[in-house]
């Protein structure tokens, strides 16, 4: 066999995992990233505890992924979260299912199982050049900016892009190469904050008093569906887990021009019926603070979310306080900006790649992880999606150098 070169652009999830599919192929592979050093948003996201997958039955998992499901389905079905923990566990990486069905690992860090990651594709001679900066093409090469300085010119035989999208720039992925594929005649969907959080109007004073604050054991609900959990008041406006899950159905909403909200129920083991007969049975003497507490064990944070998003007039009939407490309407204004997003939307087409995650304007290079047009929520769907296509675009150019 010919020992061909393979250049992987890009020191990420995706990257790696396809420098180590193909470092069994005898082929010289080699990982070039821009960064001092890889996997910095993987590390990144593992100082709270690394989520790595999701439990959840694989039918079900497969779905977290809107538009993009069906062209992601095959790629999800080679490598599937039970796979994911299996290869954690070649690398003395155990892992556990939390309450909420993610995955982590026992360490709860990215750390060690990085580490023995790196150390894996060195035994396998897999190279990483770091302080390498892709900075477009140049007569059939690859051109790359080095830490002195100069420019390198790469030709290999293949090349995989793996530079993930737009959110979280300070740490690799700033969407820089857009504009190079794009003279390419290549189809790419500007990207757009995903799993975000929103700015709200509050006056100063609840900002001031509140921002910091968890809104704890609520539910949400818009387009996207009602889903359970908190979130966090910010200076800004709303962030958390509760609010990202519903951060894209708000998101697209406002860039139809549209006015979007999201619709809290601040006591959901509560029935409207109950809280309505409990407040009015409330002296309307007595303070609201003291109405919530007794008849809906509302005080603090959600008494005075109440307080700030409902008229006096609605705060003092127990018939529209008690659809308030049950369905208060959060109204956003805009997403935070992409570089705060844990993860963007948009990127290169799905009608650009072929099915072995090639592009069709370029042969011989291929695309993976969140520089293609999908996303997903928080959970562990969106390293799992990373891990995935990094695998599928491997076997797409193991394919290709075999003809």
């Amino acid at each position: 066999m010919t020992q061909k070169e393979i250049a992987i652009i890009g020191g990420g999830p995706s990257g790696l995992m396809a420098a180590e599919q193909l470092s069994t192929t005898g082929h010289l592979v080699t990982v070039y990233e821009a960064m001092p050093t890889v996997a910095r948003k993987f590390l990144l996201a593992g100082k709270s505890g690394l989520n790595i997958t999701h439990s959840e039955d694989f039918d079900r998992f497969s779905t977290r992924f809107d538009a993009a499901t069906p062209r992601l389905r095959n790629a999800l079905e080679a490598f599937r979260p039970e796979d994911v923990r299996a290869w954690a566990a070649g690398l003395s990486t155990e892992t556990f299912v939390g309450s909420s069905g993610r995955v982590f690992p026992v360490a709860m860090k990215a750390s060690p199982l990085l580490r023995a990651w790196l150390k894996r594709l060195d035994a396998r001679g897999v190279r990483i050049l770091t302080r390498h900066r892709w900075a477009g093409f140049s007569d059939g090469a690859y051109l790359f900016e080095t830490a002195d300085g100069t420019q390198k010119a790469v030709r290999c035989d293949a090349a995989l892009l793996a530079l993930g999208g737009a959110s979280w720039p300070r740490l690799g992925s700033d969407g820089q190469w857009v504009p190079w594929l794009r003279d390419k005649q290549i189809s790419i969907a500007d990207f757009r904050p995903a799993n975000c959080g929103f700015d709200v109007d509050w006056s100063s004073f609840f900002r001031e008093r509140y921002a910091g604050s968890p809104v704890k054991s609520v539910t949400a609900r818009s387009s996207a569906g009602t889903f359970p959990g908190e979130f966090v008041i910010t200076e800004h406006g709303i962030e958390g887990s509760l609010v990202y899950v519903h951060a894209a159905a708000l998101r697209d909403a406002l860039l139809a021009g549209e006015a979007a909200h999201l619709e809290v129920d601040l006591v959901p083991d509560r029935s409207l019926t109950r809280i309505e007969r409990d407040l009015a049975r409330q002296d309307p003497k007595t303070s609201l603070s003291t109405r919530l507490r007794k008849a809906a064990g509302i005080d603090g944070v959600k008494a005075n979310l109440l307080r700030e998003l409902a008229s006096n007039a609605d705060l003092n009939q127990p018939t529209r306080l008690a659809t308030l407490i049950k369905a208060l309407p959060v109204p956003v204004l805009r997403p935070r900006p992409i570089a705060e997003a844990i993860s963007s939307a948009g990127g290169v087409s799905w009608d650009a790649i072929d099915d072995q995650y090639m592009l069709r304007a370029c042969p011989g290079l291929f695309v993976a992880g969140e520089m293609i047009d999908w996303e997903a929520p928080t959970g562990g769907y969106l390293l799992t999606a990373c891990f995935a296509t990094g695998r599928a675009a491997a076997r797409g150019i193991e394919a290709w150098i075999g003809r």
